[in-house]
C-alpha cells in the first residue's frame, strides 16, 4: 500500500503526485522496497516488547470513551461486489482478533501484533487495497476501514497516538477524507496508541456496519488531543481521488480486471449456508423448503454413511457437503465417557461444539450472505466472528443459557436440597455470546412454542411432527399408571411426580434414566419397560404422560402419547402448542399437578 506518512495537521498542506498508469515495473520496485521495510521494521521491533494483548470477559468498564461506525457497504457498484464481500470477510476476520482485548495503561497497542498477517492460511481473502494510487485486488484487502475506526475511537478516548499514517489517496466517503484515517500494510506501516488509562476493545461486524467501540471505567481520565483539520473532498484535487481497477477504464494497463474472484453470470452473488447439527425432523423439513441450487450444507459427519440417523441430513440438491469427521467423534466419545449428569457432561457437549463450529466454519466463504445455523454451534460461530454481516437464522433447540441458568437458580433457590438443580452453569462468556447472537439473528425457527414466544417479533414457529399411528387400546390396570418421561432428575420435574404418586397411589412408568440417586423412588411402585421391546408398548399401558419439567427441549414421549390417543400433563416448558389431550400446568406446582391427574384419572 502507497502511504504517505503525514502529522495530525491540516490536509490541506499535503502535496498530492499527478496520476499516472502503473507499470510492471513500477510494481516491482514497489514490492522489493516494501521487504525491505519489512525486514527493516521486524528487526526493529524484536527488542520493543510489544506483543497480542490477551482477551477479557472483565466487565469493569462500562463508560464508552470512543466510537466509531462506518457502513459495511459502501460500492454499489455491480463491478465492486465480489471486492465488497472480501472486504467485509477480512473484517470478520480481523474484528474477531481484536474484540475483547483489554489495552492496560500505558502500554502500546499495535495493530498489526493484534491482527497479524492477512494470509489466506489464516482465512482472509481478496479485497480493495490502495497501492501506487489504484484499489487493487490483494489479499486482506478492507483493512483499512478498521484501523481508521480505531485511530478515529482512540482520539475519541484521549489515547497518545505513537504511530500513524494517512492515505496518499481518497477513497470517497472515507475516514481520509475528513483526515481521521490511519493506512496500515504489513508489518511496516502501523497504527499504534498508548492509552492513559486500562481500556477495553469491542470489535463488531453487524449486519450493515464495523462497530468498534472503546470502553473505560468510570474513572478513567479523558482529555483531548491534537485533533487532525478537516478537509472535505471536494475542495481539493481530483488527483486526490483514489480509483478501482475494475472501473477506472484504463484498459491499457496491466492490472485491468475483467472478471472479479467471486464473479458468476448472475447480477447478485448470493449464497446460504446451512450449518447444523442433530436432525430434527421438524429443521429438515424446513431445510427442504429453504435451500436452492448451489447452498452449502454443513453436517457434524455423513450419517448415511456412518448409519447414524442423528446426524442423517438430506443431501439431495447440495454440492459436496462439508462435515467435521474428526470433531464430531470425539464429542460422541466424550459425552459417552463423562457421567450422565452435571458438569463434566456439558462441558465435553460445549467442547466438542465448539470444535465442530470451528471446522464447519470453513464453509463460509465470502459469498455466503445468508447462515442458517444450529442453536448448539451459535456462539461459538458469532465469537470466532463468522457471522457479522450476514442474514443470520437460528435453529433453536431448547431456551437461551441465560433464561435457562435464571430458571434454574430461581428453582434451587427455592429447593436448596435438590442439588442437581444446580451442578452445572455453562461460562458466562458463552452465555453472553449465545445472547448476543440470538439478539443478532434476523430470525430464530423453532416448533417450541415457548421458546418461540421469547421471541415474539422473529420467531418462525413450526409444526411438531407427530406419529399417525391409531390410538392405543389400553388394559384397565393402566387407569393406576403413570408414565414420566423423565429422566429422573430435578429440572424435569421428578421430585413433583413422587410426590404426587405417593398422594395419589399412583404407579409410575420410568421411561428415562435415573439420575437423582439410588432409593429416589422409595415408597412408590415403579415400573420400566424392557429397552429391547416395542418402543410404544409402554404406551398401552398408562392412563396419562406427565412432565412438570422447569426445562424440556424436544418432548417426543409427549408427542407420542398425543398421537395415540392418552392424554398429557406439562408445564409451558415442554414446548407443546394448544392441544385438547394436553393440560397445561405451572413449573414446581405440586397442587395443580396433583388437580391435573385427579381430573383425568377420574
Amino acid at each position: 500500500m502507497t502511504v504517505a506518512p503525514v502529522p495530525p495537521a491540516s490536509a490541506a498542506t499535503i502535496e498530492f503526485a499527478e496520476w499516472g498508469i502503473p507499470s510492471r515495473w513500477a510494481s516491482f520496485v514497489f514490492r522489493a522496497k516494501s521487504l525491505l521495510h519489512q525486514m527493516r521494521r521486524g528487526i526493529r521491533d524484536c527488542g520493543t516488547g510489544l506483543g497480542r494483548l490477551p482477551k477479557s470477559d472483565d466487565d469493569r468498564f462500562p463508560v464508552t470513551v470512543g466510537l466509531s461506525r462506518t457502513p459495511l457497504w459502501s460500492d454499489e457498484q455491480p463491478g465492486e461486489r465480489a471486492y465488497q464481500l472480501g472486504k467485509v470477510q477480512n473484517l470478520r476476520r480481523a474484528a474477531a482478533a481484536l474484540d475483547g482485548i483489554v489495552v492496560p495503561a500505558g502500554v502500546v497497542f499495535s495493530f498489526w501484533k493484534q491482527i497479524g498477517r492477512a494470509s489466506r492460511q489464516r482465512g482472509f481473502v481478496t479485497g480493495r487495497m490502495l497501492q501506487q494510487g489504484c484499489l487493487v485486488p490483494a489479499t486482506g484487502g478492507g483493512l483499512c476501514q478498521l484501523s481508521n475506526a480505531v485511530y478515529d475511537a482512540a482520539l475519541q478516548a484521549g489515547c497518545e497516538i505513537v504511530e500513524r499514517h494517512a492515505h496518499s489517496r481518497i477513497v470517497a466517503g472515507s475516514a481520509a477524507a475528513a483526515a481521521r484515517d490511519a493506512t496500515v500494510a504489513w508489518n511496516y506501516v502501523d497504527l499504534r496508541f498508548r492509552p492513559r488509562a486500562p481500556m477495553r476493545i469491542d470489535a463488531r461486524v453487524t449486519r450493515d456496519e464495523l462497530v468498534i467501540r472503546f470502553r473505560g471505567r468510570s474513572d478513567m481520565p479523558i482529555g483531548e488531543v491534537p485533533r487532525p483539520g478537516v478537509a472535505r473532498l471536494a475542495e481539493m484535487s481530483p488527483n486526490l481521488a483514489a480509483r478501482s481497477c475494475a472501473t477506472c477504464g484504463e484498459t491499457a494497463c496491466f492490472r485491468h480486471e475483467h472478471r472479479g474472484p467471486y464473479e458468476t453470470d448472475h447480477a447478485e452473488i448470493a449464497r446460504c449456508a446451512f450449518l447444523v447439527d442433530e436432525n430434527w425432523p421438524e429443521f429438515q423439513e424446513y431445510v427442504d423448503r429453504a435451500h436452492q441450487p448451489g447452498d452449502v450444507l454443513g453436517v457434524p459427519l455423513d450419517g448415511a454413511r456412518w448409519r447414524l440417523s442423528r446426524y442423517r441430513w438430506n443431501r439431495e440438491g447440495f454440492p459436496p457437503v462439508g462435515s467435521a469427521p474428526l470433531s464430531a467423534p470425539r464429542r460422541a466419545f466424550a459425552v459417552r465417557r463423562a457421567p450422565a449428569q452435571g458438569a463434566a457432561l456439558r462441558t465435553a457437549e460445549q467442547i466438542g461444539a465448539e470444535r465442530i463450529a470451528a471446522r464447519l466454519s470453513r464453509l463460509l466463504t465470502p459469498d455466503i450472505t445468508k447462515v442458517i445455523v444450529a442453536q448448539s454451534l451459535l456462539p461459538f460461530l458469532w465469537r470466532g466472528g463468522h457471522l457479522g454481516g450476514r442474514e443470520v437464522e437460528v435453529l433453536v433447540t431448547r431456551l437461551p443459557i441465560g433464561e435457562l441458568h435464571a430458571r434454574l437458580d430461581s428453582a434451587l433457590a427455592a429447593h436448596p436440597e435438590r442439588t442437581t438443580l444446580g451442578d452445572f452453569r455453562a461460562p458466562e462468556g458463552l452465555a453472553n455470546a449465545e445472547a448476543e447472537a440470538l439478539a443478532y439473528a434476523f430470525c430464530i425457527v423453532t416448533p417450541h412454542a415457548e421458546i418461540a414466544r421469547l421471541f415474539t417479533e422473529k420467531a418462525i414457529i413450526l409444526d411438531w411432527r407427530q406419529s399417525s399411528a391409531p390410538p392405543v387400546i389400553r388394559p384397565a390396570l393402566a387407569g393406576r399408571r403413570i408414565a414420566f418421561p423423565g429422566p429422573t432428575v430435578a429440572r424435569k420435574g421428578a421430585y413433583e411426580v413422587r410426590e404426587a404418586a405417593r398422594v395419589l397411589d399412583l404407579e409410575i412408568v420410568l421411561l428415562g434414566s435415573e439420575l437423582e440417586g439410588p432409593g429416589f423412588w422409595d415408597g412408590v411402585k415403579v415400573w420400566k419397560p424392557d429397552a429391547g421391546g416395542d418402543p410404544r408398548h409402554w404406551l398401552k399401558e398408562v392412563a396419562v404422560v406427565v412432565q412438570p419439567a422447569i426445562a424440556e427441549e424436544r418432548p417426543r414421549h409427549l408427542l407420542a402419547a398425543l398421537a395415540a390417543g392418552i392424554p398429557v400433563i406439562a408445564t409451558p416448558a415442554c414446548g407443546l402448542a394448544a392441544h385438547p389431550g394436553a393440560t397445561i400446568i405451572p413449573a414446581g406446582d405440586l397442587g395443580a399437578l396433583i388437580a391435573a391427574l385427579r381430573e383425568r384419572l377420574g
